[in-house]
């Protein structure tokens, strides 16, 4: 495969990642992930191995907890059958039973794997974040979902 192509298939890889996060596909969002893979999102989520982040996925952000992640900037490089990447994300929670609101910032670094089949997978994830708020849903008390 070419590198280009390889580049494509990481940013593919990438942004099916978030969308299968944030629409709660967790079986497409687990085969984005090697099953040895290592995570960690900020300083206090770490996990090691796919079962450990898909359990703590689908049990803390169900329907009831809207996510969207914006993923940007990819910044790739391709060796061989590996590969790194660093990424810009900008992302925005609503968790309605516990109503809050939360709008973040930040730099993932991953490294990818191409696993049996030539398919890239993500097999180290993890973020620093450059900022996170949180504001209380009581603190706006306009704030209405009108679609969900």
């Amino acid at each position: 495969m070419s590198t280009l192509s390889d580049r494509e298939q990481i940013e593919t890889l990438k942004y099916r990642y978030v969308r299968a996060l944030d629409t709660k596909d967790w079986d497409a969002f687990g085969d984005t992930l090697t099953e040895d893979v290592t995570a960690g999102y900020g300083d206090r989520l770490t996990f090691s191995g796919r079962a450990a982040v898909l359990s703590f996925m689908t049990e803390n952000l169900g329907s009831d907890v809207i996510t969207v992640h914006n993923v940007h900037h990819p910044e790739l490089h391709v060796d061989g059958d590996s590969a790194t990447g660093t990424w810009s994300l900008e992302d925005t929670v609503i968790a309605v039973p516990y109503k809050l609101l939360l709008r973040g910032a930040a730099i993932y670094t991953d490294r990818y794997r191409r696993c049996e089949g030539g398919a890239w997978r993500i097999c180290a994830t993890g973020y620093r974040r450059i900022y996170e708020s949180t504001l209380s849903l009581d603190d706006l008390p306009s704030f209405t979902l009108t679609s969900r």
